[in-house]
């Protein structure tokens, strides 16, 4: 049996990791009691399990809307400066919510209530504070970005190469390795128009060969990563740009190795545990980045019944609602549980991964983006399109990251948003250098 030990490990490592609660723009269905608004659980599949599975066994009616991040800031600052306030519960990333936290109540009483019955990872509860004084949001569930392999691939690891504590030249040893054996190109990134390949750049990539994301972004150590990275992607599957999820194309077999987000990796290890492996991020010179992601429950000030509010969130934290939660849509829980001996075999692959990456002596956390607002769609459309002309088109490395420097430094002015972790401290806006 897996024991919550392992996900408080993790969770230690992610201090400042984590990502909160933003939100949607639909109204309320009628007949529903509690609007929950969320940037989480957006793919349909997701969706329908939230309100088909995870909201089954709670006694009230619940409208479950899905929002991106633009949309949600919109409507929680538009209710909250009108007065005219419809959301019960929003649920998002920490970095969503400092452009709204002016319109969210306090939860202390809420907080304090749930604790007596159950124990949030601590780390996340004092994320939960949003540096203030008081508890804004109650942590909900987390996740992060492993590594997964068919087991086929294992036997063209490097010699003497930990599948745990690999490094990026070991990955291109591997993966070259495998396109000799085999005649195809079998490693594998979700860099089609919905994956999240802009999460790998920033929480992976760049912490692990420059030891920034923002700071580092045109750095020599950024140059000499791009180049490396080039180069491996001569072993990539050429289909990668229209991956979306990385789970589809391992099942099919046009995949062998794999980045992603644990949820889109959560289909391929519980539908073949036995064909799959799953494990940590590989390492650069900076260390093995990583980045831990955190979800939350908030509740808007004036919401229509608060009451109400407190008992969705009560039941969405409730040990047995965390582990209906992690089997459902491969997030992990918050709070102190431990996993039952029944727990599919592909989540308890992907726990020890989780496990292994954040406790790994060289981890680097790499927080989400914070304080970005409304641009933060632009903000990963800067990594995207560098690895576009990098990568994909073959510019050159210095000119391309010239360009898109300025296109960050505007962004990083245009919001004000101060460094966060890895990279160093800054007062204003983050600076490209």
């Amino acid at each position: 049996m897996i024991s919550a030990q392992i996900l408080r490990r993790a969770g230690t490592a992610c201090l400042a990791a984590a990502t909160v609660v933003g939100m949607s723009v639909a109204p309320a269905l009628a007949g529903a009691d509690i609007l929950f608004m969320s940037t989480q659980l957006r793919p349909l599949e997701e969706a329908q399990k939230m309100r088909e599975v995870i909201l089954k066994d709670f006694p009230e009616a619940v409208e479950f809307v899905p929002e991106d991040t633009g949309p949600f800031l919109t409507r929680i600052k538009a209710e909250g400066e009108t007065g005219k306030v419809t959301v019960g519960v929003i649920g998002a990333l920490h970095g969503d919510l400092p452009p709204v936290i002016q319109y969210l109540d306090g939860l202390d009483d809420v907080m304090a209530k749930l604790s007596a019955d159950r124990k949030f990872i601590p780390a996340f509860a004092e994320l939960g504070k949003l540096g203030t004084d008081r508890q804004v949001y109650v942590p909900w569930m987390q996740a992060t970005y492993i590594m997964a392999a068919n087991r086929k691939a294992l036997e063209y690891l490097p010699e003497g190469a930990d599948l745990n504590r690999l490094t990026y030249d070991q990955l291109a040893a591997w993966a070259k390795a495998v396109t000799e054996a085999t005649g195809e190109r079998k490693l594998g990134f979700p860099a089609g128009p919905k994956g999240l390949m802009h999460r790998f750049l920033q929480g992976y990539l760049y912490p692990s060969y420059t030891g920034g994301v923002v700071r580092t972004f045109k750095s020599a150590e950024a140059r000499e990563m791009w180049a490396a990275f080039r180069d491996l992607w001569q072993y990539v599957n050429p289909r990668s740009t229209s991956y979306d999820f990385m789970q589809e194309p391992l099942l099919a077999g046009e995949v062998w190795i794999a980045f992603d987000h644990t949820a889109r990796l959560m289909n391929a290890l519980r539908d073949k545990p036995e064909e799959f492996v799953a494990f940590a991020a590989p390492a650069g010179p900076k260390g093995r980045g990583f980045m831990p992601v955190v979800a939350g429950l908030a509740v808007p000030k004036g919401t229509p019944d608060r009451e109400a509010s407190a008992r969705l969130i009560d039941y969405l934290t409730r040990p047995e609602t965390q582990v209906v939660t992690l089997r459902e849509v491969g997030f992990y829980p918050a709070v102190d549980a431990t996993l039952p001996e029944d727990l599919p075999a592909g989540i308890r692959l992907a726990a020890a991964a989780i496990g292994a990456q954040a406790g790994a002596p060289d981890a680097l956390p790499s927080l989400l983006p914070v304080g970005l607002g409304g641009k933060g769609g632009e903000f990963n459309k800067v990594y995207r399109d560098t690895l576009q002309r990098i990568v994909i088109r073959g510019e050159a490395i210095d000119e391309a990251l010239a360009v898109q420097a300025e296109r960050l430094a505007r962004i990083m002015q245009e919001t004000g948003a101060p460094c966060w972790a890895p990279d160093a401290p800054s007062e204003g806006a983050c600076p490209v250098e």
